[in-house]
Order: C-alpha cells, then structure tokens, then sequence
C-alpha cells in the first residue's frame, strides 16, 4: 500500500485499546482554498480495535488489523503539481505593533508596497498585527471579514494593495468576530484581490511555564476547525498560525496534499522563542522536503506578550536561507522549487517510508 500521504497516526502498538484519528473538515476538492469553507461538519473517525486479552498480543496482528481497516486506508500523497513560477522573491514583513490601529493598517500598506518594490510576488506579514497581543484587545480590534468593506479595514486594505501591486498576500492574522465568537484569522490574497483563503488557528495557544509565561487564548478566542491549502500564483501553499508550527501532523497533511510551501505567521514569546522558535521551522522544513516561511511582530519590550522577532524562510533541507534579528525590518529572500524536486530525489523519503508498521491518515481524501 502506498501510504505517502501524511498525518501522523499514533498507533501505540503493545498496549493500544482505541485510537482515535484527528478530526477535519470535509469538503469535495479540498486543494483550494475554496474548498474549505469555514463552517463545514466535522467528520469523527475512530479505530476501535479489539482489546486484546494479554500483553502478548503480536504487533503484527495488531498492525494488520489497522492495514485491512478501511478507515486505515489512506490515499497517496498528491503528486508535487507543478507551480505556475519556480522561482521568485519571497517578503516578510516583521512590523511593530502599538494600540493604534489606523497607524497598524497603514504601516503594513507601506511595508507591503516596500516589499513589492523590492521585487516580492509573494509578501506575509506576521500575526496578529493590528492590534496588540492580548485577550483584552482581541474583542476590541476584531473585524466581521466575511461583511468586508468598513467591518473589515485590515483586510480591505490587504485586498486593495494586492490588486493594486499584483502580488500574492498572505496577510498574516487579525482578531475576527464571526457572531458571538472569536478567532484568529490569516487571509490569503491573489493578485486580482480576491480573498482565496481563511485559515483560523486550529491549535490555541494554552500555555503555563511557572515564573516565565501563562497565556490562554481560549479564554477568548475558539479554534478553527479546518486545515487550509491554497493554490496561488506563486504555487500551493499550506497555511499554519503560530502554535500550529508546533504541530506536525498538519505539516504533514500539508505536504501530503502538494504544498510547495508552508507559511506561519507567528509571535512566539521569550521563553519558547529562543529554544524552539528556529527548531520547529527547520523540523517542519526537513521532514517534508518543502520550504517554510514565517513571519513575527517585532519585538516591543514594553508590551504586555513580548514577541521573539526573528523572521525566517527555511529551505527544503532545514537550511536558513534568510532570518532577521527582533527589530522591525523587511525580508526579501529567493524561493527556487527546483530545489525541492533535488531534494527528495537525493533524499527519497517519500519511498522508503514503512505503511507495514504505520500509518497516516487525511480523513478529508480518505
């Protein structure tokens, strides 16, 4: 069985009574980011296998009943599409963030129109950069993205400058209302204008490191419920917000599903910037064979959530191809897709991977 397409199923062999698999969204082409509308039904997928009557029970047994499972079954992954350019200038746009959003809006326009200038086809800006970062200010500066127009300046004014410039944005995240709910939310740009993607953070940042950080997003925010790939001028990128780096089981599906590229508008703070920050970049990068490109607030001392900068695009083999520091500044880097087919052929993962022992599944293809 070819099992190339990836999420991680965790099978725990010797002593596994259940698995449950992930859940996702179900759409019918779920390549585009059209396909995967915000609200759709969640699709519960469970392995319940028997419980076996001692600690004997033979792994090979075990891994055989998942093989001939049905909801084991996984399709493989998407052959790499070939992207309308291979190679282009990539911006990351690492801008300060104060309680004004007019000025936040407007910053971003002139370091977006900067980073076009500069020769980028594709510009991310990093999350959450209208407004600060905190609980308190996300019911304050959320946008109705879906009404648009006055509702919605931020992203009028992403969709406005990408028409206007002819760029791809991946316009990294703002606070949204959606009714009585809450959520942080990417918008993805084509360079007609067209709003082509929303991606809300799946994983929350929950957090407590005693005497470093606490922070609970969920105390205001609900999680997305769907993964976003979407493909764009400058090819099919996978779409992560911050602590969806720390996830790899969404990279995975990513790369499953054809994405050349993984962007992750981020804000890591001090404590976990320093030690994973880079790491999970690289990790996400090497283990798929793409590129990843992220993209931070810079740094504010004196801010209530103090961001750890740092901005970087990642190769496909886990090298910095570009980074900066943590003050604001503009990154313009070289993306080559060439580079990626070199890769896997140098390093054939895809081929050598072991569907008798493990298996992965996309419940959205499967």
């Amino acid at each position: 069985m070819n099992i190339a397409g990836r999420t991680l199923l965790n099978t725990r062999i010797s002593n596994c009574y259940s698995t449950s698999l992930f859940n996702l969204h179900r759409t019918s082409t779920p390549f585009h980011s059209s396909s995967l509308p915000i609200s759709n039904k969640v699709i519960n997928t469970h392995l319940k296998p028997s419980k076996p009557n001692n600690l004997k029970y033979s792994t090979t047994t075990m891994a055989s009943s998942y093989i001939k499972s049905e909801q084991a079954r996984v399709p493989p992954a998407l052959q790499l599409p070939t992207p309308p350019i291979t190679k282009f200038k990539i911006g990351l746009c690492q801008l300060s963030v104060t309680a004004d959003k007019a000025r936040n809006i407007d910053h971003a326009r002139k370091a977006i129109e900067d980073a076009a200038q500069k020769g980028a086809k594709l510009v991310v800006l990093p999350e959450i950069w209208n407004s600060p970062y905190s609980n308190d200010s996300f019911p304050v500066y959320a946008e109705d993205i879906d009404a648009g127009g006055d509702a919605s300046p931020s992203t009028a004014m992403l969709s406005e400058v990408s028409r206007a410039l002819k760029i791809t944005i991946v316009g990294g995240s703002i606070p949204e209302r959606c009714g009585d709910r809450l959520h942080n939310t990417c918008c993805v740009f084509d360079t007609d204008g067209k709003l082509i993607a929303k991606h809300r953070k799946i994983h929350l940042f929950d957090i407590d490191i005693p005497g470093k950080i606490t922070f609970k997003e969920s105390q205001t925010l609900t999680a997305g419920e769907a993964p976003t790939v979407v493909d764009t001028e400058v090819g099919r990128i996978g779409i992560g917000i911050c602590y969806d780096i720390r996830f790899q089981e969404l990279a995975i599906l990513y790369a499953a599903r054809g994405a050349h590229l993984l962007c992750y508008p981020g804000a890591f703070n001090m404590t976990t910037g320093p030690l994973h920050w880079e790491l999970l970049q690289r990790a996400r990068a090497v283990d798929n064979q793409l590129y990843v490109a992220t993209c931070s607030p810079a740094r504010d001392a004196g801010a209530g959530y103090v961001a750890w900068g740092h901005s970087t695009l990642v190769g496909p083999f886990g090298e910095v191809l570009a980074t900066t520091e943590h003050d604001e500044e503009i990154i313009i880097a070289e993306i080559d897709y060439s580079l990626m087919e070199l890769r896997r052929t140098n390093l054939p993962l895809e081929k050598q991977r072991r569907g008798d022992l493990y298996q992965v599944v996309d419940v959205l293809r499967s």
